[in-house]
């Protein structure tokens, strides 16, 4: 018993070194893990890949030496990051296929061909998603449940899938992408995108406290990403603690990595600034949304 209680308090202090470490200097820690090329035969699978955020995290795994599964609906971008990659990293394998995740049953499908194609998924990125929400009552009820049903349903059929597999294998790292906007009710356009991550953060929980109950191997993470500016986003007038999608991607990674169960990303300042959100009033909230 002494030996067991000595072996989980070691674990914990390791553990919360490389959580402080991966959210204070991400790059750095990154560059660590890249010498060691601590993904060398695993393989990520990873949906929305085609652009943003998911091609970012892309292009890190394959500097880790993951094994790539890609999909989103654009071939021809996931065609391009392939060449792209391959040309930089010709020792991992990377695969793509086409994928609307509107398309509850083709997810099942690709997922199931992926852990074909490559025998194991080690990690699920369910990055897929949309922003395209906007105030309630203004007669916009398609475009509202539209980002709901991509951001949660479709979120969910992505973890359905995943976890079908890692259970199968009794092993896996799901990893979902949440956002900031999940800690409070937030209004305008924010609302309903709120919601449906606020959705997606406790379902990602309550499949952790599943594994926990259960003691299967498998781990799950949520990813709270504050500002990033990316392609999808160029256009829109800057933002509040904004940060290039270099610099936000890799801080994805790096919580990613060091097997967080929760992180808002960058850490500095989001990781305040989420628990100031969940306690200030609404009037000084607004002014950050």
């Amino acid at each position: 018993m002494q030996n067991k209680l000595i072996s989980l308090v070691t674990k914990s202090v390791k553990q919360s070194k490389n959580h402080l470490f991966s959210a204070i200097q991400p790059a750095r820690y990154l560059k660590g893990l890249s010498k060691q090329k601590i993904g060398g035969g695993k393989t990520v699978l990873i949906t929305g890949a085609s652009s943003g955020l998911g091609e970012g995290m892309a292009k890190l795994f394959a500097k880790l030496g993951y094994n790539l599964a890609i999909c989103a609906r654009r071939t021809d971008r996931l065609e391009s990051l392939k060449t792209e990659l391959m040309a930089q990293y010709p020792d991992i394998r990377i695969e793509y296929r086409m994928l609307d995740v509107s398309d509850y049953d083709a997810i099942f499908k690709v997922f199931d061909a992926f852990a074909a194609d490559f025998g194991h998924i080690d990690r699920v990125v369910v990055n897929a998603g949309i922003g395209d929400s906007r105030r309630i009552g203004k007669g916009r009820f398609d475009t509202n449940r539209r980002t709901v049903e991509i951001n949660f349903i479709s979120a969910l059929a992505q973890c359905e899938a995943a976890m079908n597999i890692f259970r199968a294998q009794n092993s896996g790292h799901l990893v979902v992408i949440s956002s900031m906007s999940a800690m409070r009710g937030l209004p305008k356009h924010l609302t309903a995108y709120g919601a449906s991550k606020a959705g997606l953060a406790h379902l990602a929980e309550g499949i952790r406290a599943d594994m926990l109950l259960t003691k299967l191997p498998i781990k799950v993470s949520t990813i709270y990403p504050g500002y990033i500016r990316t392609e999808i986003n160029e256009n829109a007038k800057p933002l509040p603690f904004e940060v290039d999608a270099d610099t936000g991607t890799k801080a994805i990674i790096a919580a990613i990595e060091a097997g967080v169960d929760e992180a808002c990303v960058p850490s500095l300042p989001w990781s305040i600034v989420g628990q100031a959100m969940k306690h200030l009033p609404l009037q000084i909230v607004n002014k950050v949304s």
